[in-house]
């Protein structure tokens, strides 16, 4: 079970914040994003885009999306890192890549220019060797 899903992205002053929010819209199908508005050290705007999904039918259906749509090597790639990529309190970290995301591909990246995803995975008690059991039974890929 998943508690929610949160969703950032970040849209500096050389990008289209609208295919930005097309690529976010990928993910999450008719967002309500949040807009922050910041300044790089350079004095550039940077627009933060975040949405915290709490609905369960919307993360199942997030969890359905990535079942279905990752690749296989992306697939092992979770496989591989799940347990370095979970923190204590049971959050899952994702980054995939925004381009791909505007071409309608879920591809993983390590870089920051990225759409981030933590998904909070509900288990009792909190901690990550339960967490990681949930996600065993959460995705069928591992």
């Amino acid at each position: 079970m998943i508690h929610n899903i949160t969703y950032r992205t970040f849209v500096y002053s050389t990008e289209d914040e609208d295919k930005v929010i097309n690529a976010f819209s990928y993910l999450i199908p008719n967002p309500l994003v949040e807009k922050t508005v910041n300044e790089d050290h350079f004095g550039d705007s940077i627009t933060i885009l975040s949405q915290k999904v709490t609905k369960k039918r919307s993360n199942r259906d997030f969890i359905t999306f990535l079942n279905e749509n990752l690749s296989s090597n992306d697939k092992s790639i979770i496989k591989d890192e799940l347990s370095r990529r979970m923190d204590d309190k049971g959050n899952l970290f994702l980054r995939f890549d925004k381009q791909e995301a505007f071409d309608e591909n879920l591809v993983l990246t390590y870089s920051g220019d990225a759409i981030h995803v933590r998904i909070k995975i509900a288990s009792y008690p909190v901690s990550k060797k339960n967490a990681l059991e949930v996600a065993n039974e959460l995705f069928d890929f591992l």
